[in-house]
């Protein structure tokens, strides 16, 4: 008498196999792999609220505006690579009266900057003309899998990197997100010259000093990709005359300029989508193709096991 396996059992065995080497391989090797900052980007993120500006036709602060603040990412694939991402962002602050603007240099105030970071770690990478150069963990984004702790957020207005701390959970449009938080207090920047007169100066021209605070920051963040899904800031820009203790003029003062609600379901469905798609590599699938493996596997053992007892000598088809 001997034992053969049949073939079920051995297709069976080697398929459960298969999903035990798949398994770890899907989680260990494919999910880091899918785990990078996207080279390809371009987004639009418009950010509304009311505040004060200086309104250089009237000379004087206007309050009570409706200001908008609207940033273009797009990533410069050419300049990208494997290791790191190449993004150029494009950031104007407008009141109603320069929108829609055809030039942003007709904006109340437009900056270009160009961010280069590590694709995995979003930690910043310092090349490729990049500008500011600038330093801590997080800014258009957080790094992946992010943690209920304090993160350093570099505000480029301030030029120095911000601690963020976390502040619970929060949700947005329906989608749940950690939530951060911070303040600025009223820091020295830089000097602008301006007409004295202006700052309370009896000189003609001075070199007027300009300092900046933020009234609070929220950021509202997806823990699996990093992505920011609510944002609010804060923002004062004055002027004071050189020594002062007190600001001369505002330049701009917002309690709340934030997200705007189509740009907070945009970010949403983003980060759920994303996320979703690094949860069916990391997790749902690992996990799945492990448990089907060991099933499938211990069923084609036992059955090459036990295999089918035969006179030997005997013809499979006299059986």
């Amino acid at each position: 008498m001997r034992r053969t396996a049949s073939p079920l059992s051995l297709v069976l065995l080697g398929a459960g196999v298969f999903l035990l080497v798949l398994a770890p391989m899907l989680a260990w090797y494919v999910e880091p792999r899918a785990k990078v900052s996207p080279v390809d980007i371009d987004t639009v993120t418009v950010f509304e609220g009311k505040g004060a500006y200086f309104d250089t036709d009237k000379v004087k602060t206007v309050e009570g505006a409706d200001l908008t603040v609207t940033r273009q990412v797009r990533g410069d694939v050419a300049d990208s690579s494997d290791e790191h991402a190449v993004w150029d962002v494009s950031t104007s602050v407008d009141p109603d009266k320069s929108l829609p603007a055809a030039d942003p240099h007709d904006s109340l105030q437009w900056t270009t900057e160009r961010w280069v970071t590590d694709r995995k770690t979003n930690r910043p990478v310092h090349c490729c003309d990049e500008e500011p150069y600038f330093e801590g963990e997080a800014y258009l984004k957080f790094p992946f899998d992010v943690q209920e702790r304090t993160y350093r957020w570099w505000d480029n207005t301030l030029g120095a990197t911000v601690p963020l701390k976390f502040s619970g959970m929060k949700q947005v449009q329906g989608y749940e997100g950690l939530r951060f938080t911070g303040t600025v207090k009223a820091t020295k920047t830089g000097t602008r010259q301006v007409p004295g007169r202006l700052v309370g100066s009896k000189a003609s021209q001075v070199l007027a000093e300009e300092w900046y605070a933020n009234h609070g920051v929220e950021l509202v963040v997806d823990r699996r990709t990093g992505r920011i899904v609510y944002a609010q800031i804060g923002p004062r820009k004055t002027l004071r005359k050189p020594g002062a203790e007190k600001d001369a003029v505002v330049l701009l003062d917002s309690r709340k300029i934030a997200f705007t609600e189509a740009t907070q379901k945009t970010q949403v469905a983003l980060a759920d989508n994303d996320s979703s798609r690094l949860k069916l590599v990391g997790e749902t699938a690992p996990l799945g193709a492990a448990g089907l493996g060991l099933v499938l596997a211990a069923i084609g053992t036992f059955l090459v096991v036990r295999g089918r007892v035969r006179p030997e000598g005997v013809a499979e088809s006299s059986q």
